[in-house]
């Protein structure tokens, strides 16, 4: 009697691993009626599309392999809103009756990323050879993070994977409706400073030495603001590339400095939320994030202390991360979330007492989405807060930077008409 041998993992593994480096064609084929139909499809070799062409009821013509781009593959990144757009649209046909790998290629037929649409043609190809859909999305840790995994993994537990998976589209879209808030808190006044200094930089290269060289001639005395401003011309027309090398190496060094080192990172994190308005800003998102990722990982299923983990980095910031850390493990030791939560001395009182409520209530992912979306709505308000504080701010710093410098250099020349 022949009895069935389960095939090995690694075997499988190794089958998936091939399956990623597939290469893909384009073909072009006549179905049975003789119309002409195109497409394109990953393969290990033009053969076997010919053969699942030919399977298909299709003749095919011409199948030839994908060239290269020549300055690379269009897409070559995969934005969390592309995640966010997939885990909506697999949500809604899985909640209408379509079977899951059906679903992936649809998916993919539609991509225009085209990094994206090869890890979701890889992924339905490994749920096709058994892998469930958490070990599929395994491979691509980038693009589908721990959080991610664990949220899929518990909807498949559960048998309510479309459920989760419409929860995780919109945390997604919720968070970075977050992320695109601040950058665009910050964004503009950091780029009309930068306009600011670049204007500076060539006022003292290019028009500042006309005027000095005028004042020259002319013999003469300058007040002390025109004399301030040339010689920070001739400093800047010898020296510019010390000036613009310790800009840009002060940046690489900051960005490197905070991803190296974890004292450093802590520093600026520090000092961040002590900042006036936008450390308010930065305290308030951290804790939209934790209470909507802590939210979402609890109502899906996920343990309490495992949902900590993927929690700590999602809030975006190191001070909170290293909190997340310290309150699971509080709580793995028995104690309370929101006891857990009071002794880190970072999360306000009313967030404290809505956990506690939630927890005493049995509806603590209830409360976690309420406190959520108080302060997502606060961040609304103080990026709207902060917009309208930094316009005059700025109005001021142009004003210093480029109208100062304008004025010290018509000083010279209103001294000598009043002498005429």
């Amino acid at each position: 009697m022949a009895t069935a041998t389960a095939k090995n993992p690694r075997d499988l593994g190794a089958q998936r691993a091939q399956v990623s480096q597939a290469t893909v064609y384009d073909w072009v084929a006549l179905d049975k009626r003789g119309k002409r139909m195109k497409g394109e499809m990953p393969a290990k070799n033009a053969s076997l599309v010919k053969a699942e062409l030919r399977r298909q009821g299709m003749n095919p013509q011409t199948v030839k392999e994908r060239g290269k781009p020549l300055f690379g593959a269009t897409g070559s990144t995969v934005k969390p809103r592309d995640v966010a757009i997939f885990s909506r649209q697999i949500a809604t046909m899985m909640a209408s009756g379509v079977p899951m790998v059906q679903s992936f290629e649809i998916i993919a037929d539609g991509q225009k990323n085209v990094r994206f649409k090869n890890i979701l043609t890889d992924v339905k190809q490994g749920i096709e050879g058994g892998a469930s859909l958490n070990e599929a999305l395994a491979k691509y840790p980038i693009q589908f993070d721990e959080l991610y995994r664990n949220l899929v993994r518990a909807g498949e537990s559960a048998g309510v994977l479309d459920t989760v998976l419409d929860t995780v589209a919109t945390y997604k879209e919720r968070m970075e409706g977050i992320k695109a808030k601040i950058k665009k808190a910050l964004f503009y006044p950091v780029m009309v400073l930068a306009v600011a200094l670049l204007v500076s930089m060539i006022m003292l290269l290019f028009v500042v030495p006309v005027f000095a060289q005028t004042f020259r001639d002319a013999g003469a005395e300058l007040p002390a603001p025109t004399q301030i401003v040339i010689n920070a011309s001739e400093f800047m027309k010898a020296y510019w590339w010390l000036v613009i090398g310790s800009i840009v190496g002060g940046v690489v060094a900051l960005v490197m400095g905070k991803r190296r080192s974890v004292k450093f990172a802590h520093f600026l994190d520090r000092l961040m939320l002590k900042l006036p308005v936008i450390g308010n800003i930065l305290r308030q998102s951290a804790i939209a994030r934790f209470a909507r990722t802590l939210g979402v990982t609890f109502k899906a299923g996920v343990p309490l202390v495992e949902a900590l983990d993927a929690v700590a980095g999602a809030t975006g910031s190191v001070v909170y991360s290293d909190a997340v850390k310290a309150m699971r493990d509080d709580i793995a030791v028995g104690h309370q979330l929101q006891l857990a939560m009071r002794q880190t001395g970072l999360f306000p009182n009313m967030v404290v007492q809505m956990t506690a409520i939630g927890e005493e209530s049995g509806a603590l992912d209830s409360m976690l989405f309420k406190v959520a979306e108080f302060y997502e709505e606060e961040v609304n308000n103080a990026v709207d807060t902060l917009s309208t504080l930094l316009e005059p701010l700025i109005m001021v710093i142009l004003g210093v930077l480029v109208g100062g410098m304008v004025i010290s250099l018509y000083l010279p020349i209103f001294k000598l008409a009043a002498t005429v």
